[in-house]
């Protein structure tokens, strides 16, 4: 019922980038919930010795502190990400005629952005280990269980940054007291 108030009156294009937001937003915390933990136990990147750097929320004033050129790679490598996640699903704003304007190519339903027809959320074409079904009913299934785990990886992320932020203890010292 509440999923049916959520979704009517959407057109399948809308409920498309509600999903590629989902699916996204997913994949980013199930590897923050990761990062939180392996980052409290030992930091890979940098050789901090027995230096406690304090809660994961605090090591990104670590990591500048220690190299501050990181962000700027960040920053280019989610940008490079992005326009690839950009370029293989979505469709271009402009059409091919610049007279009629920047937005043309895209409908009145969805007018500032859209998903291209045949792209399915999150599917950007990268399996290094091969481990997307071909069969479409292991797809579903298998999309499913990510959209469910990103799901929970959100709320554990939510949950860590306030645990964090409450009493200044890593996650993992939580844990453990």
């Amino acid at each position: 019922p509440a999923i049916r108030r959520f979704t009517e009156g959407k057109s399948v294009a809308e409920l498309k980038m509600l999903r590629e937001a989902e699916v996204t937003h997913g994949r980013v915390s199930m590897l923050a919930s990761l990062g939180f933990l392996v980052q409290e136990s030992f930091h890979p990147l940098f050789r901090l010795g027995d230096k406690d750097i304090g809660p994961a929320i605090r090591h990104l004033d670590e990591v500048r502190a220690e190299v501050p050129i990181f962000f700027e790679i960040l920053v280019l490598g989610i940008g490079f990400a992005e326009i690839s996640r950009s370029l293989a699903g979505w469709t271009a704003p402009a059409g091919s005629n610049p007279a009629d304007g920047p937005l043309a190519n895209l409908p009145d339903d969805t007018p500032f952005r859209r998903l291209e027809d045949k792209y399915y959320p999150g599917d950007i074409g990268f399996d290094p280990a091969g481990l997307k079904p071909s069969d479409p009913k292991e797809f579903a299934e298998m999309a499913t269980k990510e959209l469910q785990n990103g799901r929970l990886a959100m709320i554990a992320v939510a949950g860590f940054f306030l645990q964090e932020l409450v009493n200044g203890k890593g996650i993992i010292e939580n844990f453990s007291s």
